[in-house]
């Protein structure tokens, strides 16, 4: 991850003055654009008052008329919403504001399973055929051209109300009104579906609507849409307004999180109660998370808060469970080394599929399928990515072939196949991967310097005036350079340790007293911690980087085997496979300058090194170990193992039994069957090239022919399939050996060289 400081003039010292910022404060807001008097008036005392006139927003005049027409007459309005957070809250929003006007109102929550996301004609089709005579959308319908078609053929008038990109063509709605509308006159672009129901509301009931904003401020948390320009306005006073709400429903869901009433902030929105909305929908019914919410006795309220609460939980376990198993597909298969990761479990429950690669993305950073198998038999999931790699435009031109449906934006999808086109969708993802573009690895921005020293409750507390803190307004990130590390702690996720004379926690590294002593930067999180009553300042590590600068307390040679982030800072990376250079190219980052075989005889005696790879023998290992670099870090990591571990006899067993049911096939027609086998490719691979060295195959042109009574021969017969055994056993060994062990064995090879 590239690190990159924010820049910007310093703010007028007058001004900082006029609003008594501390200096740290007032370079957060430089650093965000907010730098003359009228842009810190607004973020410090704009309200609900100050928003635009809502009928700037293109077709407002047109849907207000219409919804007031509806009423007049006493239409039924159904309001057709969507299963997250934010259409929960627009679809509550909406419903309420109608009801206070006496409207004959029902809403539609469409079923993630059933239904999919966004307009269903099927259920249009039913919503018609129920009477309804205007449907209003929340948070989705831009997409819906044939949908909204249709109501208009059978007298029904849709107003569209969203905040999604707009596709190549409009739907023929009555209204369509949309904060981000080509060309309106609307000053803020970035409401989410709940800020743009809000924004409805306020022009419908002729006054700021107030008693919405905590549900506009929950959608707008839960959608990650901007925090700054009125959205600072609708978190604000949303989070002002949930911290003293009389909302039966709201308040249960609170009470259920553990949280306290006057200390909730946008952190707890976004970690506590979002997620919760967003359960139901994930695993049931979403219509009960607005059932909660329009809830008006808090006995009612409780009851459904229990449920959602159950769901939740529920949720977070399938989750856990979820990814242990993805990483443990990943690591038996032997997923490590691809590009990209392509994972698929039949029994995995698809509402947890975009949580989970979201997961997988942030751990092993590669674009990542979570796939599993509907009731239907249709295998179905998501794909997440990150701002280096484009998903959507990867995948897309793989619709129609190994994808049968797909759909959703640079960074996210959700998509369709069959069972047996997984593995190669599998292939293909890998492909696409290597033909895409791939962008500067990641950036983490950071506003500066800090010395722990500095760092006091006051100091932290100060900077709370800059929040809420979100979308296009991040919290605080500081960078503590050369940080004096003492009092390190594991814990069960993660570890605790002192940064001078604050504590700092670090749930993202697999950090070790072995690798303490080399981190050289860090960049934090400043925030308040109270437990027991008392409060004090504690850094939350977002990112830390590793140096040489400690490197003289260190010994010579370092184990670094399990440190899965630790690259290390070396001057060379060895490797004793040449194949494992671009391998090592495109996991690590590094550059052909970094890269050295072993086996050349290179002079590294005042280089620092580390080694990658696995050698195949003890003799390659002890060829490095004995060659005098200043310091050498032994990491193991890649190998060019089929898989890993060594396919079972069980697994021969089944090769051989479909390739006798199957004979004749292409190669790639046998791989693509790996996962019926439980194999994954290069497993498979590994099989056939025994059977071929055994005789039991052989190659017919491109085809591959089992014989008719091949020779009765073991499997050590082969001397390609004992070599690839030796090479386990070897690997194997190195990678378990403890570190004792390896490092006194490590130091007798050095000869004093060092």
């Amino acid at each position: 991850m590239k690190w990159q400081e924010r820049k910007a003039a310093p703010l007028a010292s007058d001004l900082a003055e006029e609003f008594q910022l501390s200096p740290l404060t007032a370079k957060l807001f430089s650093l965000r654009g907010i730098n003359t008097a009228e842009q810190l008036e607004y973020w410090f005392n704009a309200t609900e008052e100050d928003l635009a006139d809502p009928y700037l927003m293109h077709d407002m005049d047109k849907a207000v008329d219409r919804i007031n027409q509806a009423l007049d007459n006493g239409e039924k309005i159904t309001i057709y919403g969507d299963y997250d957070a934010d259409g929960i809250t627009a679809t509550a929003i909406m419903t309420e504001m109608l009801s206070i006007m006496g409207a004959d109102v029902h809403y539609f929550i469409p079923d993630r399973f059933k239904d999919g996301y966004g307009p269903s004609l099927d259920r249009y089709k039913d919503l018609v055929a129920d009477g309804t005579n205007l449907i209003i959308t929340v948070d989705n319908g831009v997409t819906g051209i044939e949908e909204v078609a249709y109501a208009k053929e059978h007298g029904v008038d849709t107003i569209v109300t969203d905040h999604h990109t707009f596709k190549d063509q409009m739907p023929d709605a009555y209204a369509i009104v949309h904060c981000n509308y080509p060309g309106q006159d609307y000053p803020f672009d970035d409401y989410c579906g709940a800020g743009v129901a809000y924004t409805i509301a306020r022009a419908v009931l002729e006054d700021t609507a107030s008693e919405f904003l905590e549900l506009a401020m929950i959608g707008t948390i839960g959608d990650m849409v901007k925090v700054s320009g009125e959205g600072h306005v609708l978190v604000k006073r949303g989070l002002e307004l949930l911290n003293e709400t009389s909302r039966p429903g709201l308040r249960a869901l609170i009470n259920n999180a553990g949280l306290n009433f006057g200390q909730i902030n946008e952190e707890d929105v976004g970690f506590n109660i979002a997620p919760r909305l967003n359960a139901c929908g994930r695993l049931a019914d979403a219509s009960l998370a607005v059932r909660l919410l329009l809830a008006e006795s808090p006995g009612e309220a409780q009851e459904l808060a229990d449920q959602v609460e159950k769901l939740n939980t529920e949720r977070k376990a399938l989750t856990q469970q979820t990814m242990d198993q993805a990483d443990a597909q990943i690591k038996q298969l032997g997923y490590q080394d691809k590009p990209t990761l392509t994972l698929y479990n039949p029994s995995w429950h698809e509402g947890v599929m975009g949580l989970v690669a979201n997961k997988v993305v942030e751990k092993y950073h590669k674009p990542t399928l979570m796939l599993t198998k509907n009731k239907s038999g249709i295998v179905k999931g998501s794909g997440r990515s990150d701002a280096r790699f484009n998903l959507f435009n990867a995948l897309k031109p793989l619709e129609g072939q190994s994808i049968v449906q797909f759909g959703g934006h640079d960074f996210a999808c959700g998509l369709s196949t069959t069972e047996d086109q997984v593995a190669q969708l599998r292939a293909d993802f890998n492909v696409s991967f290597e033909k895409g573009e791939i962008k500067e690895e990641k950036v983490q921005e950071y506003d500066g310097k800090i010395n722990p020293q500095d760092v006091s409750l006051d100091a932290v507390n100060n900077l709370q005036v800059a929040g809420p803190f979100g979308q296009d307004n991040p919290e605080p990130v500081f960078l503590v350079d050369q940080p004096k590390i003492s009092s390190f702690r594991p814990m069960r996720k993660g570890a605790s340790f002192n940064v001078g004379s604050v504590r700092a926690v670090d749930f993202a590294h697999p950090l070790s007293e072995t690798t303490v002593p080399f981190i050289s930067q860090i960049l934090v999180k400043p925030v308040i911690n109270t437990f027991k009553g008392r409060s004090n300042v504690q850094f939350r590590v977002i990112d830390l980087k590793y140096g040489p600068s400690l490197a003289a307390f260190a010994p010579h040679i370092v184990d670094l085997r399990g440190q899965e982030g630790l690259l290390g800072f070396a001057d060379k990376y060895l490797l004793f496979d040449e194949k494992n250079i671009p391998i090592a190219k495109e996991r690590f980052g590094l550059g052909d300058g970094q890269l050295a075989l072993a086996k050349n005889d290179e002079d590294l005696s005042q280089a620092i090194v580390s080694v990658l790879d696995v050698p195949a023998n003890a003799a390659q290992l002890n060829y490095v170990l004995k060659k005098p670099y200043r310091q050498l870090f032994l990491r193991f990591q890649l190998d060019r193992l089929p898989g890993q571990n060594l396919p079972s006899r069980m697994n021969f067993g089944q090769v051989w039994e479909y390739l006798v049911q199957h004979p004749g096939e292409k190669p790639n027609d046998y791989v693509r069957a790996s996962a019926k086998m439980g194999l994954d490719p290069d497993s498979l691979l590994f099989i056939l090239r025994v059977f071929f060295t055994l005789d039991f195959v052989k190659m017919e042109e491109d085809r591959l022919v089992p014989e008719q009574s091949p020779a009765k021969k073991s499997l050590e017969d082969s001397a390609y399939y004992r070599s690839v055994k030796a090479e386990y056993a070897f690997v194997n060994k190195l990678r378990t050996i403890s570190s004792n062990e390896l490092l006194r064995y490590a130091e007798s090879l050095a000869n004093g060289g060092f």
